[in-house]
């Protein structure tokens, strides 16, 4: 019994790790048809802002997570307008290439200028201990993560649904041309929706360093698991991305306890059972 509640609550963890991640390239790919693999080199840079500002500035947690997010943020604003924007529309070979090739040089700064170290977000008094359920303990920082992942779920959801920005987003996905005639500024769109997303990366870079440790080929190591978790959902889909990271996260940490020598087989078994089963993913548009 124990085994099983170790096991659930840090899939859970894992997988809404996975999704505070990886939602941000799923709505992206969908929104702005770009198959972006930097994504996780920005998730790198945000663990990296808030390590530098929690250990070496002496910030608290709460700062680092902000600085994280406008430092990567403000990087990522002159990349998407003088980078992405050359390949929107473009033929998915060539973002493939443009999106490695920044994965790449990434890695190659951070390695120059932080070392082949990994790097640690120190975690405050409140999510070092654990909460004691009487026939179990749970550490207090897996709890925090899978509330950032159900508030990030829940904001997004209001954002595509409630908001004037949602219809214009929805708009976009469904025929842009026609959105960008009816006067809707379909750039800005894309500048705001791809600044979310790497926001997202940002905030999931930190409060996941725990469980993906930040290093300097960090952007290499998860660019497939998080290709893989947009791919298994549909692009563009909040839930389906939500549905594919617990499923693929409770697989990947069940496999993990029970037949660790097998490594990330049953990971990528399940993976290919699925994308044979939708070929399309669990779910297939922004909603």
């Amino acid at each position: 019994m124990q085994t099983v509640l170790s096991i659930a609550v840090d899939a859970l963890a894992y997988g809404m790790v996975l999704f505070v991640i990886s939602i941000g390239l799923s709505v992206t790919m969908g929104l702005m048809r770009v198959v972006n693999l930097a994504h996780g080199a920005f998730a790198m840079i945000g663990g990296y802002f808030a390590s530098y500002a929690a250990r070496d500035l002496g910030l608290g947690y709460g700062p680092a997570i902000l600085i994280a997010i406008i430092g990567t943020v403000i990087i990522a604003i002159p990349v998407e307008r003088f980078l992405y924007r050359r390949i929107y529309g473009a033929p998915e070979l060539t973002q493939v290439l443009m999106t490695i090739g920044i994965t790449f040089c990434v890695i190659g700064i951070t390695n120059y200028a932080f070392g082949p170290t990994l790097k640690t977000v120190p975690l405050p008094p409140a999510l070092q201990g654990s909460v004691d359920l009487g026939f179990r303990t749970i550490a207090t920082h897996r709890i925090f993560a899978i509330a950032c992942g159900l508030a990030v779920a829940g904001g997004l959801w209001f954002l595509i649904e409630r908001t004037s920005f949602g219809i214009r987003i929805r708009a976009a996905v469904d025929n842009a041309p026609m959105t960008a005639a009816l006067g809707v500024r379909t750039e800005v769109v894309y500048a705001v929706s791809f600044a979310v997303a790497i926001a997202l990366a940002a905030f999931g870079g930190v409060i996941g360093a725990e469980l993906l440790p930040l290093e300097p080929y960090y952007a290499l190591r998860y660019m497939v698991t998080f290709l893989v978790v947009v791919s298994v959902g549909g692009a563009g889909s909040i839930g389906g991305a939500l549905i594919a990271c617990l499923l693929l996260g409770t697989i990947d940490t069940t496999a993990r306890y029970l037949a660790p020598e097998y490594g990330e087989f049953f990971f990528y078994l399940a993976v290919i059972l699925i994308v044979t089963l939708f070929p399309r993913g669990l779910a297939g548009r922004l909603k």
